[in-house]
């Protein structure tokens, strides 16, 4: 029985010695038209490592030949394919200026921002490739206003920019949750102002007006006014908006305490004649 399989072992590895040695004959031939004929042959049987290789290799002896476009095009995708994002954003760009007249461009300058949007992590991490994909994709949408892939280019930018709300209310309750109330205040009106059109727009106000009055509560007596005079303001301004929710009711009870709590304050002021002068 081992002995059958011996044979068969054997043919296997020099099978696979064969294929290798065919590739490597090719690789360090030096026949530029031979290196472009297996190149593009292994790129229709997606065996990209083998394609970027010797494209890599002949795309020198091509500059400013008309094949040249479509090497550097295919290079482009060989790192897609692999999975080398950061560089085939990099080569799709320089495709695009190379290659400013080619009918290939528009898609060149699509897949920048795709090769970015690949590279978008989850929320909780770094979101510098993010902003690079939104901002490739605008850059797009803005050039080829006329092209079937504006409608995938929008949908992905809402995808991406609820990925950085979402980042940016979760580092605002991150804040609220360690009583750091002023950096969460801080954060929450930035998310209101950087997205607007928030769905979640009740709750981060409710947020807002939690958080200053929290602070106001927490404050030495000496800063409690002019915070609880914020936290009134922020109240007044969510019930200004939204007359019922599940927020409402805790809302006014915060008003009120806060109103309450001010009262106070100016009553002892009064009584004090010496906090008056002080003042």
């Amino acid at each position: 029985m081992k002995m059958k399989l011996i044979p068969i072992f054997c043919l296997a590895v020099f099978l696979l010695a064969s294929c290798k040695s065919e590739f490597e004959k090719i690789r360090s031939g030096g026949d530029a038209a031979k290196m472009l004929e297996a190149a593009d042959k292994y790129y229709e049987e997606e065996e990209w490592q083998k394609a970027q290789t010797l494209y890599e290799l002949i795309v020198g002896s091509y500059r400013g030949k008309k094949e040249a476009e479509d090497i550097y095009f295919k290079y482009a995708y060989t790192y897609y394919y692999l999975r080398r994002y950061l560089l085939a954003s990099y080569y799709f760009k320089n495709f695009s200026t190379t290659f400013g007249g080619s009918t290939k461009k528009e898609e060149a300058d699509y897949m920048i921002a795709y090769s970015y949007y690949q590279l978008s992590p989850t929320f909780r991490l770094d979101q510098t490739n993010t902003e690079k994909a939104i901002e490739s994709f605008q850059t797009f949408v803005n050039t080829y206003t006329q092209s079937p892939r504006v409608e995938e280019c929008n949908k992905l930018i809402d995808e991406m920019r609820l990925k950085l709300e979402k980042k940016t209310f979760e580092g605002g309750k991150l804040y609220f949750d360690l009583r750091q109330y002023q950096s969460a205040t801080q954060t929450f009106e930035n998310l209101l102002k950087d997205f607007p059109e928030t769905p979640n727009a009740e709750e981060v106000r409710y947020m807002i007006a939690k958080a200053a009055y929290l602070l106001a509560q927490n404050s030495f007596v000496e800063r409690q006014q002019e915070r609880y005079l914020d936290a009134e303001e922020k109240a007044e301004e969510f019930l200004g908006r939204y007359d019922s929710g599940d927020y409402l009711k805790e809302v006014q009870t915060m008003l009120a305490n806060s109103k309450k709590r001010l009262k106070q304050l100016e009553d002892v002021r009064y009584q004090n004649p010496g906090a008056r002068t002080r003042s």
